[in-house]
């Protein structure tokens, strides 16, 4: 009877890490389709944008352009939702004077394909030169990644000349996450999308903030410092006490992203005429 009960559990416990390794994607991403314009969220100077990827999808993002002078956000959003539920960070923003391109990941708000590492980086990429296109410098592009983008945003900033890298509760890497999430499953050497962003964070020139909530169970903040100690300098971190993987703007998290965007800008802006100085 033991040897019995041994081989049914040893057999379920197979049979739940199989369908987990097939469908560890849909484990992983958790898309709301749902496609709604800027204008439905009364969000004035924004426009919907579509970008056709080389591979075929049609990617949606919304753009809001920079007033004169100040800086343009490339923002790569969290795992959850879908564009409008992001529509307040843009509105403040805004406000500003600080411009924002948010970028909708495939199978998100309207985009088409499946999302995948390999797809939300290369979409990225594509994101970026779309601002370069429009016209934006690359020192005026801050890069900003939340919970999932945050991976995005980091490989990106080690590809592409950028003015800065905003980490919202950002991961070592996703195995990292799905290990401590799934302690009794050998999760490390079978996770197609792995999002390793301690490996790129070297590579990284850039002005960086990371802010993180202390109690967030989600992404714990002792990764947010990992990443933190992990890359070059100039950088900051700051921390919210009692605040949890998305509530830390109720703690103050925005004045300090203002407070850091504003420094950044003003310190490349007294940069800028020396440089255009130099033979």
């Amino acid at each position: 009877m033991i040897v019995k009960l041994v081989l049914v559990l040893a057999s379920a416990y197979l049979l739940v890490a199989v369908a987990a390794f097939i469908a560890q994607r849909k484990l992983m991403y958790f898309p709301d389709p749902t496609r709604a314009g800027p204008q439905n969220f009364a969000l004035a100077g924004v426009e919907e944008r579509l970008i056709n990827t080389p591979d075929g999808a049609t990617l949606i993002a919304w753009y809001g352009p920079a007033a004169p002078g100040r800086p343009t956000l490339l923002y790569f959003h969290g795992n959850a939702g879908n564009l409008g539920n992001r529509s307040e960070r843009v509105r403040k923003y805004l406000a500003r004077g600080i411009g924002v391109f948010i970028l909708s990941y495939r199978g998100y708000s309207g985009s088409t394909g499946r999302p995948s590492e390999r797809a939300n980086v290369a979409d990225g990429k594509l994101a970026y030169e779309t601002l370069i296109a429009d016209g934006v410098a690359p020192e005026d592009i801050i890069v900003y990644g939340e919970s999932l983008g945050s991976g995005v945003a980091v490989q990106l900033a080690a590809d592409k000349l950028v003015g800065g890298l905003i980490l919202d509760a950002p991961y070592t890497s996703i195995v990292d996450v799905a290990a401590g999430a799934y302690p009794y499953f050998p999760v490390r050497p079978f996770l197609f999308d792995r999002y390793e962003s301690l490996r790129y964070l070297a590579k990284i020139d850039a002005p960086l903030l990371v802010i993180h909530g202390e109690d967030d169970e989600v992404i714990p903040v002792a990764m947010g410092r990992a990443v933190y100690e992990a890359a070059n300098p100039p950088k900051e971190i700051v921390t919210f006490p009692g605040a949890g993987h998305s509530d830390h703007h109720l703690y103050g998290s925005g004045e300090e992203v203002f407070r850091w965007i504003d420094a950044v800008s003003d310190a490349q802006a007294s940069e800028r005429p020396e440089k255009q100085m130099r033979p």
